[in-house]
């Protein structure tokens, strides 16, 4: 009886340790607010891709937070001294998750899918694709693109594999994503989770990445939660390892915490109002320009993110070149501006102070995605509009479905939202006016704006003229008040006991680069 129970004590010791090691081997991340919602892991016609998707796919080359470049699929490249042609030396001996070859004709196949699709602005000045041999491709270049390698590290620019691509159509990225990155998709909800397994014989790190080999991490689960307090809660409880992209507000919280640690780099990101100019009130420059000095970026700042990170007064973050326009242009909450230029254009506050024009109450539409920070902000926004005599409904739209929702173009007035970009061809992207719906959600078609975008895309010829047209665009932007400047966030990652971070957070964002060096605590 004795020998049983000691047996059985030992089975049960072993069947536990085995658990526990079984559990080292897993982590759950938690993608909150702005990483949730993407329909797809297609990366070709994605507009909308999250953390995951880098860790399924590699790309030719990655960026690092001081805006260098680095070989990943490929090991170097060259320049002509014209600019009009690209040399790419790519990486010997890699297969994708189906054991099909990574070569040059893998890429002579890649640039030309972009086509027709909302991404084809990130390969539109290529206009051949060259098999040299194998491992060797070359880019003939319609004219020079300074711009090209910070296109090409772009997440919208991870490869897939040719053969599923084509025989999937368009459930590729949605029921399989085969590429060559660390892990392979095994499950993806959309909306809600996304489960990705090991690939062991993965050997495509690039040089941002300590470990060169496989993943230290078997299996990774990213749960989408819209919702930031229920997403913290996950993490606290133990029900999540990895809390992707915290929400600023949440930062005091998580800092009391002893129980949970955080790491915060470099934000780049950028919180604004669009303003749908096609419909009315907005078609008026003036009433555009009230609303966009009626925001106090300041108040939000503190009331809403506790300080941490910075007010936002253009439509690029900071560290960008081109956000240094002449302080003219720079827009920052200015009240009494922004009561003159609405008396100017005819609308006056009537009895109860929401403002007039021609029997008319100026009342809008302002949406939000749901999520705690992005209704809190939706909330401050409305009553700071009101202080100006601006009546703002706000609704709630649900992250999966308001992109679609922008489609159509003339549903909404105002809007809060974000993006996470580095360059500033985000001026393009959200502006230029063959992609008003979305992403370009102002709706903004504007002739001198539509010459000054083809200038800055398409003719500069070196990197100094490229900044200088890109500022001279975005200041143009900037005087037409499509959208109000909010917000830069910090980046922050919190994680717990069961994670070992590395040392030093590498490339933009937190990406592949970073998440193959985490590590199980034990």
């Amino acid at each position: 009886m004795k020998t049983m129970m000691k047996g059985s004590i030992l089975a049960l010791g072993l069947s536990a340790l085995a658990a526990g090691t079984a559990l080292a081997q897993e982590a759950t991340f938690v993608m909150t607010a702005r990483l949730v919602g993407a329909p797809t892991y297609n990366p070709i016609k994605a507009t909308k891709l999250n953390t995951a998707t880098t860790l399924i796919y590699d790309r030719l080359v990655v960026q690092d937070a001081d805006q260098s470049f680095h070989g990943q699929l490929a090991t170097s490249w060259e320049s002509s001294p014209d600019g009009k042609l690209w040399t790419f030396k790519l990486k010997p001996g890699v297969k994708f998750h189906n054991g099909e070859p990574f070569n040059a004709k893998t890429i002579e196949w890649w640039v030309p899918q972009f086509k027709g699709t909302e991404n084809a602005f990130t390969v539109e000045a290529i206009e051949k694709v060259e098999v040299v041999d194998d491992l060797t491709v070359r880019f003939h270049m319609k004219h020079p693109d300074p711009n090209l390698l910070f296109n090409l590290a772009s997440s919208f620019m991870c490869v897939p594999e040719p053969k599923s691509y084509q025989a999937l159509g368009d459930k590729f990225g949605v029921t399989e994503a085969i590429g060559t990155g660390p892990y392979k998709m095994q499950q993806f909800t959309v909306g809600q989770q996304t489960v990705l397994v090991r690939n062991d014989d993965y050997k495509s790190a690039s040089a941002l990445s300590k470990n060169q080999g496989p993943a230290k991490f078997k299996k990774l689960t990213f749960r989408e939660i819209g919702e930031e307090s229920t997403a913290y809660l996950e993490l606290k409880t133990g029900g999540a390892d990895v809390l992707v992209n915290v929400p600023t507000d949440f930062l005091p919280r998580i800092q009391a915490d002893k129980a949970v640690k955080l790491v915060t780099i470099p934000g780049n990101e950028v919180v604004y109002m669009p303003i749908n100019t096609s419909v009315e009130p907005f078609t008026d420059v003036k009433v555009r320009e009230a609303t966009a000095f009626a925001v106090n970026q300041k108040e939000i700042l503190t009331s809403l993110y506790g300080g941490n990170g910075a007010t936002a007064d253009t439509f690029l973050i900071s560290s960008l070149k081109e956000s240094q326009v002449d302080p003219k242009y720079k827009i920052s909450y200015d009240p009494e501006r922004s009561k003159k230029v609405f008396d100017a254009a005819g609308w006056k506050p009537g009895p109860d102070g929401i403002r007039v024009k021609d029997g008319k109450r100026l009342e809008v539409k302002l949406w939000a995605q749901n999520g705690t920070e992005f209704k809190r902000l939706a909330e401050i926004v409305q009553a700071q509009l009101k202080a100006v005599g601006m009546q703002a409904d706000i609704s709630i739209i649900d992250a999966g479905s308001i992109n679609a929702q922008y489609r159509k173009k003339t549903e909404h007035q105002l809007a809060v939202r974000a993006y996470q970009w580095t360059n500033a061809d985000i001026v393009d992207w959200f502006f230029a006016a063959k992609r008003a719906g979305y992403p370009n959600v102002s709706m903004f078609n504007d002739p001198e704006a539509e010459k000054l975008n083809d200038i800055a895309m398409n003719k500069s010829k070196t990197w100094d003229e490229r900044v200088a047209n890109f500022t001279k665009y975005h200041e143009y932007v900037l005087s037409q008040y499509p959208f109000a400047p909010i917000y830069q966030p910090v980046q922050s990652l919190a994680y717990g006991k069961r994670v070992v971070m590395p040392e030093k957070i590498r490339g933009i964002g937190f990406s592949s680069q970073s998440m193959i060096d985490i590590a199980p605590a034990n």
